[in-house]
């Protein structure tokens, strides 16, 4: 077990510090990715971390790495992070927690006096929540090289503002170092709040995350014909609005059939014109589905799109369905996942093993390394909402579960 100085209240006053940046009246956060509140919240964490000795680096994503050397600098490093960046109706805690939690463990270990065997990055991803830019989690994706670095740089923002490296060239944040250098690295930890009510409502302080849901998430496009709105009889229509709204209702309905664990999502959603009087000759809708079982979303996926074929037959409507963004389920690393949950028995918290259902960039970090997760609780499940909240409590015992976890492995020359 390690005994270096956790400052429990210091975690949670850097949270709420950071918490000022893109506050909202309604008390959570609006800091979308590459925004100038992304810019500012950067800047406090390089403060933050220079003030302890950290060097701070940025790759050509905006990635960044904030490094303590150990007693052997040319050992892959051990990473530890999150995200800053927010929902424009994000909470305080979803992305933050996980990156000052991974500070104040380094604070500590420079207030002890210690030094690990091999170095300790904390690290921030660019762009995690995908609200500006998508698809989700883009930096982390760059850096592990799931998606080409040329690519992440030209993706346009979703208002089609600018594209994400003019966005962060606009805000300072534009590094010179090799994203692919973080695929170098022993491990990767990452604490999240859960963004669910599970481990609320069954009284448990930690989630040990062993594995993620499969996803996919596409554009669906429905055309159809604008026609006048008083003018044109029912049985005329080619209304794609309706047709869509149809579809909708049908992938909600088929998912039940498939077991309780599945999630259906529809994001985003656009009418063609979008114009009083006139018939809609076109809509398209952003269909997110997720499931423990990527079998199971293939079958999914086949079912809907029949049924959507079917509906468009019918109303004389054709719909195209566009994937761009997929991912097959994952499991994270047995040893990291046996070091979390032996530092929640250490310590007497209870805890439980869990998947997520949500997507995190510690998803791509396990493409290249070994990578684990550990949740804490967040009231009443709410997340991607300002009413987002954790108590100290929770803050306090998911911060040294990680500690341990993390200290344990950086103390390991492989």
């Amino acid at each position: 077990m390690s005994n270096i100085p956790l400052d429990p209240q210091r975690l949670w006053d850097s949270l709420m510090e950071m918490a000022r940046i893109g506050a909202t009246p309604e008390g959570g956060n609006n800091r979308p990715a590459l925004s100038t509140l992304d810019g500012e919240a950067r800047a406090l964490l390089a403060r933050w971390g220079q003030a302890i000795g950290l060097t701070v680096g940025v790759d050509r994503l905006g990635n960044m790495a904030l490094r303590r050397e150990g007693r052997e600098p040319g050992l892959p490093p051990v990473l530890v992070g999150s995200h800053l960046d927010t929902q424009p109706t994000g909470g305080r805690f979803d992305g933050p927690y996980g990156v000052l939690a991974g500070l104040e463990i380094l604070r500590a270990l420079n207030e002890a006096g210690t030094v690990t065997c091999v170095p300790i990055v904390l690290v921030n991803w660019t762009n995690e929540e995908g609200s500006r830019f998508t698809p989700p989690t883009l930096g982390a994706a760059g850096a592990m090289g799931v998606i080409p670095e040329a690519e992440v740089l030209t993706k346009p923002a979703t208002d089609d503002s600018a594209l994400y490296a003019d966005a962060l060239a606009a805000i300072g944040w534009a590094g010179d170092a090799d994203p692919a250098a973080l695929r170098n690295a022993a491990a990767y930890f990452e604490a999240h709040i859960e963004q669910g009510p599970a481990l609320e409502a069954e009284g448990l302080d930690v989630g040990i995350v062993v594995g993620g849901f499969a996803a996919e998430r596409g554009m669906v496009t429905v055309t159809g014909r604008e026609s006048h709105a008083g003018a044109t009889p029912m049985g005329m229509r080619r209304d794609a609005m309706l047709g869509a709204a149809e579809m909708v209702a049908l992938a909600e309905a088929a998912l039940p059939a498939h077991g309780p664990d599945g999630r259906l999502t529809i994001s985003r959603f656009a009418i063609v014109p979008g114009a009083d009087g006139v018939v809609p000759g076109g809509a398209r809708f952003v269909l997110d589905l997720r499931h423990p079982s990527r079998a199971t979303i293939d079958a999914l996926l086949a079912e809907v799109d029949a049924g959507f074929a079917a509906i468009a037959a019918r109303r004389g409507l054709s719909v195209a369905r566009e994937p761009f963004w997929s991912f097959p389920g994952l499991r994270f690393d047995a040893t990291l996942c046996g070091r979390l949950r032996d530092a929640a028995l250490r310590l007497g918290i209870p805890h439980r093993d869990m998947l997520s259902g949500a997507g995190h960039d510690a998803y791509h970090a396990a493409a290249c390394m070994p990578a684990a997760m550990l949740f804490i609780p967040c009231h009443g499940g709410l997340s991607h909402d300002p009413r987002e909240s954790i108590s100290p409590e929770w803050s306090e015992k998911g911060l040294r579960v990680l500690a341990d976890a993390v200290i344990a492995t950086a103390q390991v020359s492989a």
